[in-house]
């Protein structure tokens, strides 16, 4: 006999899977993005009262959108929704288009807000982090923590952006072939950027679990790699994520370097399937672009499920093209890591030598850092990048990795 779910567990898992998608179509009513997030919210607290004593719901979803569609139509009733604007006299539209969405066959139009986000008419700067909380889910600080910048000032830009789309009109629709560049990459990176804050939560999920980030992530970047089918960098991204979720098994548990890992752990459904879309990116021509670079060097290290090698000259090549095309800091310390394989600990260090003095509040920088001065015997300094990776980490699995290395390093440099 299957046990009855749990309410309050039911109640975070909607929250997870279906916020993004329940605030996307409530908002596509009028464009109040601020309004549906409110609904939303008052839904899920409505089900966290009413699921202990009633039992969560065959279709929780569908209940969540009929408790929220309640809610937004009383705010639209109230009197600061009249003086405010005049929808329920004048515009019986919104509330026919609430009419018209089933509980029972709950559509996705996030994608279409996403791009809504990504209007000419807002800031650029904020495009990519309001499409991480509005459609993904993601609080102001973790964005705020994934940008280096205050959360406080951040919620405030987030608030204004949502402002601009409900006064502006801003359609939500997907652009037409003209508008799409101007559009396309900041909603590339919204997903990108959904599975790097993930990557630090991996639990070892399968993508398919729909309270996986990281499968959320994949799910998005193959959706849009469909409906834009000759965007090569929209198959690269969807091929990136493939890949790097095809180790997620291997990251249960106590931290295990990539090197060490058992490739007979990785998903070769997930492998075969990024490597597919990788060949459907470089059949559509042009120059590769930084998605289609990343996802490359994952292909090499996926080689390894084949029984091959790791080549590290051709991931020194793809990290040197994408240095070339995308100087972030990771693509740097990337290349340092790579060149110390290739060409010397020392080439690696001289490479880290030349990054700015904002790298040093990257882990990935120290660990790098430690690893190229542990190979080069300087066991006292290396230990001390080590502590010192481990204290910027926020993986708790990876920092207390970090922390034994350190110690490693000062015994063996005692």
């Amino acid at each position: 006999m299957t046990p009855e779910p749990d309410p309050h567990q039911a109640a975070s898992h909607a929250a997870r899977a279906s916020f993004g998608r329940l605030v996307a179509l409530l908002a596509s009513a009028n464009r109040d993005i601020a309004e549906a997030e409110d609904a939303v919210a008052s839904a899920l607290e409505q089900a966290l009262i009413t699921w202990p004593g009633t039992g969560v719901p065959d279709n929780p979803e569908g209940w969540l959108l009929i408790v929220a569609r309640n809610r937004q139509r009383d705010m639209w009733k109230s009197a600061a929704r009249r003086t405010r604007a005049d929808l329920d006299q004048s515009d019986p539209s919104p509330r026919t288009r609430l009419e018209e969405i089933d509980p029972d066959a709950i559509g996705d139009r996030r994608l279409e807000l996403m791009f809504a986000c990504a209007h000419p008419a807002i800031d650029p700067t904020i495009r990519t982090p309001l499409m991480l909380q509005t459609v993904l889910g993601f609080t102001s600080a973790q964005i705020a923590i994934a940008y280096g910048a205050s959360p406080a000032a951040f919620t405030k830009r987030l608030v204004r952006a949502k402002r601009r789309i409900r006064d502006t009109g801003i359609p939500f629709t997907i652009p037409g072939r003209a508008d799409m560049p101007a559009r396309l990459n900041a909603v590339l990176e919204a997903v990108y950027g959904c599975y790097a804050i993930a990557w630090h939560d991996a639990d070892g999920r399968s993508h398919h679990e729909p309270d996986s980030m990281g499968g959320e992530a994949l799910h998005l970047a193959a959706t849009l790699a469909t409906l834009l089918d000759s965007e090569s960098e929209a198959w690269s991204l969807a091929a990136l994520i493939a890949l790097s979720l095809s180790r997620a098994r291997a990251r249960t548990g106590e931290f295990v370097p990539l090197d060490e890992h058992d490739p007979a752990t990785w998903d070769a459904e997930l492998i075969a399937e990024g490597e597919t879309y990788l060949r459907h990116a470089g059949q559509l021509g042009g120059p590769p672009g930084r998605f289609q670079l990343e996802a490359a060097m994952q292909a090499v290290h996926a080689a390894r499920a084949y029984g091959r090698v790791v080549d590290w000259d051709a991931l020194k090549n793809l990290a040197t093209a994408l240095v070339t095309i995308a100087p972030t800091a990771g693509a740097r310390i990337a290349l340092a890591a790579i060149t110390g394989r290739t060409s010397g600990p020392e080439a690696g260090l001289a490479l880290l030598d030349q990054l700015p003095p904002a790298t040093d509040r990257l882990s990935a920088y120290h660990a790098t850092r430690a690893e190229l001065l542990t190979r080069v015997g300087h066991s006292a300094e290396a230990s001390a990048a080590f502590r010192r990776a481990a204290a910027l980490e926020p993986d708790s699995a990876t920092a207390a990795y970090l922390r034994q290395r350190a110690e490693k390093s000062h015994v063996s440099g005692a």
